[in-house]
């Protein structure tokens, strides 16, 4: 049997698209059958340390909930040897719209797909990560994968097993009630909730 034959014969059993090619969807489904996933919603066990002051400042915008994961995942990357930061949390609907007019109607690159509240940012419970080599950010390094596997077993939903964007970066404490839901399900829910007053993680 070819290689190739293989991966298609574990995509088929993994339920995942088949195309005979070992990317990130085929590595995260494997990892995700055979690594005990935590409770879901349940705090990182350990003494969890502060993390630098740049990244305490950008956790402190996240609920309290999803705090102790980014602190856990800072943690887990230092101690492989890889430094990131935390450079991005909760952003307001007005933010995120203005980022979605950069590179449209203002100037710069285009950063992002979606406006003001379809973004789960706009919720507390996402945030980005870069990773940096001394005080030098790597915006593209093989590392991202690394930590995305670090935040993965912490129990995080990693944007680098996203299969419509790519997004290796970001990671987000989904809400237990959200477990079935699509993403798109999910945002209308957590607008619901913010709209009503109803907490995110209840």
């Amino acid at each position: 049997m070819r290689i190739e034959e293989m991966i298609a014969a574990v995509q088929q059993e993994l339920g995942i698209e088949v195309d005979g090619k070992g990317g990130p969807q085929t590595w995260g489904a494997i990892y995700g059958r055979i690594v005990p996933k935590p409770k879901q919603g349940a705090a990182p066990s350990g003494t969890i340390a502060l993390a630098d002051s740049r990244s305490e400042r950008v956790i402190a915008t996240l609920l309290p909930e999803a705090q102790p994961f980014a602190r856990a995942l800072v943690q887990k990357a230092a101690a492989v040897g890889i430094t990131i930061k935390i450079i991005s949390g909760l952003r307001t609907f007005a933010e995120q719209n203005a980022l979605y007019e950069q590179g449209r109607t203002t100037e710069g690159d285009i950063v992002t797909k979606v406006r003001g509240g379809h973004s789960n940012h706009n919720f507390g419970i996402a945030f980005d990560v870069g990773v940096f080599e001394g005080s030098k950010y790597l915006g593209e390094s093989p590392k991202y994968k690394a930590v995305g596997a670090l935040g993965v077993d912490l129990g995080l939903e990693w944007g680098g097993n996203w299969k419509t964007l790519h997004d290796e970066p970001h990671f987000q404490l989904r809400p237990a009630w959200a477990a079935d839901l699509s993403e798109k399900q999910m945002l209308a829910e957590l607008r619901s909730r913010v709209d009503g007053g109803v907490a995110i993680y209840s």
